[in-house]
């Protein structure tokens, strides 16, 4: 299993960055979806911590994600790919990317400015030269709640762009970043 990226394949680290962040990003919804409904309780402000740690894990791994991505040059599209297609992935990506690095950040500004401190892990305090402003929380909130919105737009927008490739185009791009060996084939090839 090749560390590094080939020309037809994702190398395992940067499979192991996608679907880590992937899970992680599941964590992170599932958490705020339940939390914000909750009554003020212990548990709702657990909820908020692990919400922030997995924010926090999630902006670490999409740094470590990106220097390694700009480091390690990705597969080249399936050769016929239209241009549109090429610019519209790229896109999309820079945008994951943005939106992956902006949203941890706006979540971290906005609890600082409500004065509810980020304790990575309940062990190690991430200090914020932001203080207190009500106001600028207010608005940081509704700044990260539409990137998480945008954020899910975008991973549908992912997801069905990868089952498009696999199902009707029926080239490789879903399975060079299968967490697993390639042996799926597109639906209607030989084996």
């Amino acid at each position: 299993m090749p560390f590094r990226n080939t020309p037809d394949r994702f190398g395992f680290l940067a499979r192991l960055f996608h679907w880590l962040i992937f899970l992680l990003l599941i964590g992170s919804f599932t958490l705020a979806w339940t939390m914000h409904d909750l009554p003020l309780s212990l548990l709702k402000l657990q909820m908020y911590s692990w919400h922030k740690w997995v924010g926090a894990t999630v902006f670490l791994v999409v740094i470590l994600r990106l220097g390694w991505r700009l480091t390690n040059p990705v597969p080249a599209a399936p050769a016929g790919t239209p241009g549109w297609q090429r610019l519209a992935a790229g896109l999309s990506h820079f945008l994951l990317y943005a939106i992956l690095i902006v949203m941890p950040l706006t979540g971290w500004i906005m609890s600082s400015m409500k004065n509810l401190p980020l304790v990575y892990l309940g062990v190690i305090p991430i200090p914020s030269p932001f203080g207190k402003n009500e106001q600028w929380a207010e608005i940081l909130e509704e700044v990260h709640e539409t990137l998480g919105l945008l954020l899910l737009i975008l991973i549908g927008v992912h997801v069905l762009a990868a089952l498009y490739h696999h199902v009707i185009l029926r080239d490789n791009v879903l399975r060079r970043m299968l967490p697993w060996p390639a042996r799926l084939k597109s639906p209607g090839t030989e084996t």
